[in-house]
């Protein structure tokens, strides 16, 4: 098949060097500035790691175009199931990094294997949704083996201690359900725990009024009473739930770090230091940034893995609104790109699979961003195309790789064979 390379997304690739770019940056300064003989010398080496990485992630999107998209049909299921037996594998062999096995060392090349999981999760889903015109998620039967193809790989990911991953991959269950035909009401009551959960985690106060809101949106969207009863008796459960494990079954030391999401200002110096920290440095930031390996909470190190999970504190302090800010409009224009080539899409596995990626992007997105800005708990989700990690680099790039490549042949794949 001859390629057109008229019709490749250009503006996509270019937002996606642009964030690496960035990320270069703020890794550069994380490690190699002054603050270089805080840390040991395998961190140093973090930026020399990710510009290799980033080659590497180069080619294999390159190569992703020559490939048919039929392919990823084809290979979708047996993908799914070597990342699933991989992923248990690192379970008992994988190299243990903070009490966690979730490297597993491969040829000398130790990989994430859980970030690629994501990856073959999401492409197993679309397929079994989109395989046959038959297929609707309105039968119980199709619906709970969707869940079933996400839920294994969440409860292996939790067994490697990688909470943050699991917790990011169970969100995509609302979202494939909903695109490919779940109604607005059963949607937002599969999203509804979360939701209450979090409020209720800041105040019991507003859980209730979460509740509430919720109860009342389903009814005015679906007008079903057993829909707002359920949504009503699963509010109630999530509040009660949530009170019985904030005072009773977390251990001190987890309680701890809920409060001081809550108000980090009550144990500045334990569970709230990095919370506070992160703050300090994005609010010293102010306007233009103290300037390139000039910001104090970096240089210092005071900020926790400030080449990862704390990146944007990095990019803020430094380069302050103006850089957070164009951070912020780079993604923003990756995420409507990629909505708008969903939308454009005639296939609905393309369309699934472009969904369910720019969500996954958008959950790291607002994730980290989030514990960043102390919105959210801390989870340790790396920033897409941002925060240093090859694996995640590798598995995010194949991801937008596979989106390019579905928008490019969608003339010639947009009907059912």
């Amino acid at each position: 098949m001859m390629l057109n390379f008229k019709d490749f997304s250009w503006s996509v690739l270019l937002a996606w060097g642009a964030l690496s770019v960035v990320g270069l940056f703020a890794i550069y300064s994380a490690t190699q500035g002054p603050v270089a003989q805080f840390l040991p010398a395998y961190i140093q080496g973090n930026f020399d790691r990710q510009l290799i990485w980033i080659g590497i992630s180069l080619a294999a999107l390159i190569a992703i175009q020559f490939i048919t998209p039929r392919t990823f049909q084809a290979v979708s299921y047996i993908f799914y199931a070597v990342c699933l037996i991989l992923a248990i594998v690192t379970i008992f062999s994988g190299v243990e990094v903070g009490g966690g096995r979730r490297w597993l060392s491969i040829f000398g090349l130790r990989l994430q294997v859980s970030e690629f999981l994501k990856l073959a999760t999401l492409l197993a889903v679309a397929n079994y949704l989109t395989h046959r015109r038959d297929i609707s998620v309105d039968n119980l039967k199709t619906a709970l083996i969707t869940v079933l193809i996400i839920l294994v790989p969440v409860v292996i990911i939790m067994m490697q201690n990688d909470t943050g991953t699991a917790l990011v991959l169970l969100t995509l269950i609302p979202v494939v359900l909903f695109w490919s035909g779940l109604s607005y009401g059963i949607s937002l009551l599969i999203i509804s725990p979360a939701i209450i959960g979090y409020f209720s985690v800041i105040g019991l106060v507003y859980g209730i009024v979460a509740m509430i809101v919720i109860t009342v949106t389903i009814f005015l969207i679906q007008n079903r009473n057993w829909l707002s009863l359920s949504s009503l008796v699963l509010g109630i459960v999530v509040i009660i739930g949530t009170e019985v494990a904030l005072h009773q079954v977390l251990q001190p030391h987890q309680r701890a770090r809920v409060e001081a999401f809550v108000n980090p200002t009550l144990d500045p110096h334990g569970a709230g230091w990095n919370v506070l920290q992160a703050k300090t440095a994005i609010g010293s930031g102010g306007f233009q940034g103290a300037g390139f390996m000039e910001g104090t909470q970096t240089q210092l190190r005071f900020l926790p893995e400030q080449w990862t999970d704390f990146i944007y504190c990095v990019i803020g302090e430094e380069f302050g609104f103006l850089g957070a800010g164009f951070v912020l409009l780079l993604y923003a224009f990756l995420f409507l790109k990629l909505l708008t080539m969903a939308s454009l899409h005639k296939h609905p596995f393309a369309q699934l699979v472009i969904v369910s990626v720019t969500f996954l992007y958008f959950t790291h997105f607002i994730v980290n961003i989030g514990s960043a800005t102390a919105v959210l708990p801390i989870m340790g989700v790396p920033l897409p195309f941002v925060s240093y990690g090859g694996s995640a680099f590798l598995a995010n790039t194949i991801m937008l790789a596979i989106c390019l490549n579905l928008d490019l042949y969608k003339r010639s794949f947009s009907i059912y064979r």
